[in-house]
């Protein structure tokens, strides 16, 4: 099999265009990300006691135009803002993945590998140090038992 990796354009053709086109441009939150966020609707945010009550048309014209401008808004600010807001996250994103890849993991590697030799190193002296005083004092109370 041909390594992807290597046929350069197709490749990035396969990266950059092909996973949008397979988006669910319905459920656009399929793991529950802002769920808390989807629910927001009018009654949510306003309510009027009994006894205190607006006229019944403004009621309603104010929960319309709540609707409308939030999601007025809302669009507004995706189409000037979001392109370049998922433009910055993505590059965040791999930015920590570079790091993670090339500074992180091989550092946790050299870790590992000092703290198993500390781990040897520790091993003997406590071989070498603390377990003749516990076989000699196990002795003298060995003594005792008969």
């Amino acid at each position: 099999p041909v390594n992807e990796r290597c046929l350069g354009d197709k490749y990035l053709l396969k990266t950059f265009v092909m996973p949008g086109s397979d988006l669910d441009l319905v459920e656009r939150d399929p793991n529950g990300l802002n769920a808390h966020l989807g629910t927001l609707h009018f009654n949510d945010v306003f309510g009027e006691p009994d006894g205190v009550h607006s006229i019944d048309c403004v009621w309603k014209l104010s929960a319309k135009c709540f609707d409308c401008w939030k999601l007025l808004t809302y669009n507004l600010l995706t189409i000037f803002y979001g392109i370049c807001i998922a433009a910055e996250w993505g590059c965040e994103f791999a930015y920590i993945a570079f790091w993670h890849i090339w500074i992180i993991s091989p550092f946790m590697k050299i870790f590992e590998i000092n703290c198993g030799l500390c781990q040897r190193i520790y091993a003997s002296c406590v071989n070498c140090c603390v377990v003749p005083w516990c076989e000699a004092c196990g002795a003298i109370f060995h003594a005792f038992k008969r």
